[in-house]
């Protein structure tokens, strides 16, 4: 199943459960019990086995499963200059087959201008780099610039620092340029921009969610698509760039639902991505009629495999819904991953690393079926 360059036929999102022992030593160093150069190397020990993991899983790309954060994305945003933890904490409602349960992080301020002071996760990545074995390629996964601006809204962003919103996103999408240009010249090829936003707006619940903060929930996500293609624009030469799309990833639970309708002419055709991982394993998601929009030079990722249930999807049934994609998206710029990450925060989904290790074997040996040595 050999293919030249990300995202491959099988890949996968990007976090990956933590073990117990790097769980206990996260607590630990939070109570004071062991310093930063312990928990260190806990963690390098800890991202050392599950690259192997991922290669015994037969995956062409490797992260280093988020391992050294807390979240997918508040570690990465607290790192940009101008931005800080607020006193106040953000209410999330998730959902899952139980019932519904509330997801309380620290919230952020703008109240400087936004910068990038040195490069965010450059120690990450070089780590993951020496340490991926030849012909495996090193996925580094960010938050994209939407998720700054999406949870906390104009209240977040100081007036006195910008009135002007339009030099707030300027700003930001500079330092994401800036912070491109300087993974890029780590060695970074393969850069993933996570971005829930995109799919969240598709839910009339959280469009509501967004009007009452002030936005317009109609015109949110080509705000956020400029944006990013702002960040983008003139990237360096060899960098492969996707973004991943879903509704929420915590404790097996979601927190927004919809088809891809709403967003999909302007997000499909007008995003300046190599390729989109979307989610699709139920329907939460809707249909594949929405890749109607995307155009002939971009890769479509199929999230079928969830990452929110230990039960192993039939792989026939997979083999169908790829055929079912096909029809609006050529099978040549179609490649299988999970829904969503494992772990999107520390506490991660309610499987075990066994059930993870035989969904990611199960996508290489069902994209082995559908693309054989292509």
């Amino acid at each position: 199943m050999s293919q030249v360059g990300p995202p491959f036929r099988a890949d996968h999102v990007g976090s990956l459960l933590r073990p117990p022992v790097l769980r206990d030593a996260r607590r630990r160093h939070e109570s004071g019990e062991i310093g930063a150069e312990q928990l260190r190397a806990v963690e390098d020990d800890a991202i050392r086995d599950v690259i192997k993991m991922q290669k015994a899983a037969g995956l062409s790309s490797a992260t280093d499963g988020e391992f050294r954060r807390a979240s997918w994305h508040m570690d990465f945003i607290y790192s940009l200059g101008g931005i800080s933890r607020s006193d106040e904490r953000l209410h999330v409602k998730f959902h899952n087959l139980a019932g519904d349960l509330e997801f309380s992080p620290p919230g952020l301020q703008v109240d400087g201008k936004v910068r990038l002071d040195e490069p965010i996760f450059a120690d990450h990545f070089r780590f993951l780099e020496s340490h991926v074995d030849p012909g495996v390629t090193p996925k580094l996964t960010i938050p994209s610039p939407s998720m700054v601006y999406y949870r906390g809204g104009r209240a977040a962003v100081s007036e006195s620092v910008y009135p002007d919103l339009e030099e707030f996103f300027a700003d930001l999408s500079t330092a994401y340029k800036d912070q491109i240009t300087a993974m890029t010249g780590l060695g970074c090829r393969y850069l993933q921009l996570d971005d829930t936003s995109l799919a969240y707006l598709n839910d009339p619940a959280q469009r509501e969610l967004v009007a009452r903060m002030g936005g317009d929930p109609d015109t949110q996500h080509v705000r956020n698509i400029a944006t990013m293609n702002a960040a983008l624009a003139g990237r360096p030469d060899g960098l492969t760039v996707t973004t991943h799309l879903c509704r929420g990833n915590f404790r097996s639970s979601w927190a927004a639902e919809g088809s891809y309708e709403f967003v999909a002419e302007a997000l499909f055709g007008e995003l300046a991505v190599d390729g989109f991982f979307l989610e699709y394993d139920d329907e939460r998601s809707g249909g594949f009629e929405p890749l109607r929009f995307v155009p002939k030079d971009k890769k479509v990722v199929l999230g079928l495999v969830t990452t929110k249930r230990p039960e192993l999807e039939d792989p026939d049934v997979l083999v169908r819904r790829i055929e079912e994609a096909s029809r609006y998206v050529d099978i040549d710029r179609l490649c299988l991953s999970p829904q969503c990450g494992f772990s999107s925060t520390e506490e991660g989904n309610d499987l075990t690393t066994d059930d993870q290790l035989r969904k990611l074997e199960l996508i290489v040996a069902t994209a082995d079926r559908v693309w054989g040595g292509k």
